[in-house]
């Protein structure tokens, strides 16, 4: 089995860079040959998966955050590559999805056992414009928490987007938005729009509590116009899945979503994805990843 092991040193601010020889002693008990990719840059990172990924690559594993493991996906998507996470950065998200524990000895611990027993599993991706995405994909009041989030070099890990909450609020208000599936379409001012191919974001944040990646099915979120004392009232619900109780709250699944709008930004994966109008939609089965548990009893609220 040939193996590579991408690593962000600075992932989790230079936990990756600590653990990184132990999981890679550990993942060589269990592998034929081990590429170590190490980045310090996102392109950096992506221009070396790529070429690993040409190389007759069977599995990558991602030790990084969000960030890195976005691009993972990127080289993974549609093809026989099976994708390992061990998880070092301050959201982690899509490993919370998964349920690959927190701590990233204990999580390279189930990736070699997942390897041991051959137990790989195919679930869904979001896509836009070409480029693949695993958790969730955000506009309106959310995208621009993370625009900022991304500008921040404090605090750290969640209480990173608690400040770029706090920041958005002062000029916080709501924006016209279009959204379109195979059978709704719905024209209102939108303080946020939430496409959930896994539950959470911003590091915890179940925003699409019921999302299911392996249904073939994005779950969306969507928040009309609210005021900004009752956006204030809501936030601490988002934590707990409790939003979805609002009257101001409406949920949609869709296999496609169209969005038309004030060419609001556009984030997914944490990452930058554009700006509105864009399409999204769900490909079903898109991504094999390296994992003993069965999809459908994890990464739901």
């Amino acid at each position: 089995m040939h193996a590579a092991l991408a690593v962000h040193p600075d992932s989790g601010h230079g936990a990756a860079a600590r653990v990184a020889g132990t999981v890679a002693a550990r993942l060589r008990r269990v592998v034929d040959r081990l590429d170590l990719l190490v980045a310090n840059s996102v392109e950096e990172s992506r221009a070396l998966m790529a070429r690993a990924g040409g190389e007759g690559l069977d599995v990558l594993v991602v030790l990084g955050g969000d960030g890195a493991v976005h691009q993972g996906v990127q080289v993974c998507a549609s093809t026989p590559v099976a994708l390992g996470i061990v998880p070092s950065g301050t959201g982690n998200d899509f490993a919370r999805a998964l349920g690959v524990p927190e701590d990233p000895l204990a999580a390279v611990d189930e990736v070699v056992a997942a390897l041991r027993a051959g137990a790989r599993r195919r679930i869904d991706l979001g896509q836009v414009d070409g480029t693949w995405f695993a958790t969730v994909l955000c506009a309106g009041f959310d995208a621009l928490v993370s625009e900022r989030a991304n500008r921040l070099r404090w605090p750290s890990g969640p209480r990173r987007y608690d400040v770029a909450i706090i920041a958005e609020l002062a000029r916080f208000r709501a924006r016209p938005v279009t959204l379109a599936t195979e059978t709704t379409r719905l024209d209102l001012d939108a303080t946020l729009v939430a496409v959930g191919n896994t539950a959470w974001y911003g590091g915890g944040i179940p925003i699409c509590p019921q999302a299911d990646a392996t249904d073939g099915l994005f779950d969306v979120t969507v928040v009309g116009d609210v005021g900004r004392a009752d956006l204030v009232a809501m936030l601490p619900r988002l934590r707990t899945g409790r939003h979805l109780d609002h009257p101001a709250v409406r949920t949609l699944r869709a296999a496609a979503v169209c969005f038309g709008g004030d060419r609001l930004p556009v984030y997914a994966d944490g990452e930058r994805m554009g700006v509105m109008p864009l399409e999204v939609r769900c490909v079903a089965g898109a991504l094999t990843v390296l994992t003993t548990h069965r999809m459908r009893d994890v990464g739901r609220v």
